[in-house]
């Protein structure tokens, strides 16, 4: 199934293990797709002046080949969460080889960082029942969202009326950090920083957001 904006909740009560909102009415801003060279730098440096700790969903083929920038992530005090390690659909692969897919992940992220990895989010945030088993058989935990972006789309009018309709006290932000969204990026970003302030609410981190 594939969810958009803030998922029914219907979907949210059968998948009840599955992190949709935080847990401590603070705002987690999330990363899917990185690390990208050419919007990971602008992103890590938004962050900086917001002071926003961040979760980026990393596909391992990108980290592997981008060792620099996932070292900068961690170092700046962001969660690196996995991604898969090629960005393929798990409802369409065979248990073994999404199993794998996670795996290569967490073992690159440990092998070579010394990160272990404790939160997943699916590609194009397609599951299904299979697929929440073999999270789980994988000891991690599933991050959906609350609020999806469509940045991705690279159209900011729309990330505006996602922000503006959406926007909740505990949302579990979507953002991309990748070429799609490279013109909007440091827009976005910025909206939503002014608008999570305007309204009162506050930016979390990770583990205390997802607890």
């Amino acid at each position: 199934m594939k969810l958009k904006y803030n998922p029914p909740g219907i979907v949210k009560n059968i998948f009840k293990h599955f992190h949709w909102n935080t847990t401590n009415d603070k705002i987690l801003l999330t990363f899917d797709d990185g690390p990208n060279p050419g919007t990971t730098e602008k992103i890590l440096i938004l962050l900086n002046q917001y002071n926003i700790k961040a979760l980026f969903f990393c596909v391992g083929n990108n980290i592997n080949k981008n060792n620099e920038l996932t070292k900068v992530i961690l170092e700046n005090g962001h969660t690196i969460g996995n991604h898969t390690f090629n960005h393929k659909v798990l409802n369409k692969l065979s248990y073994k080889n999404a199993k794998e897919e996670i795996e290569k992940t967490n073992s690159l992220l440990l092998n070579k960082f010394g990160d272990k990895i404790r939160f997943f989010r699916p590609p194009h945030g397609k599951f299904n029942f299979r697929v929440k088993k073999l999270i789980s058989d994988s000891g991690l935990e599933c991050v959906m969202w609350s609020l999806l972006t469509y940045d991705y789309q690279n159209d900011f009018k729309k990330v505006r009326f996602a922000i503006d309709n959406y926007l909740m006290k505990n949302s579990i932000i979507v953002l991309h950090d990748s070429n799609k969204n490279k013109n909007i990026i440091i827009d976005s970003i910025n909206y939503i920083a002014d608008s999570v302030y305007q309204k009162g609410f506050q930016f979390g981190e990770t583990n205390e957001c997802l607890r």
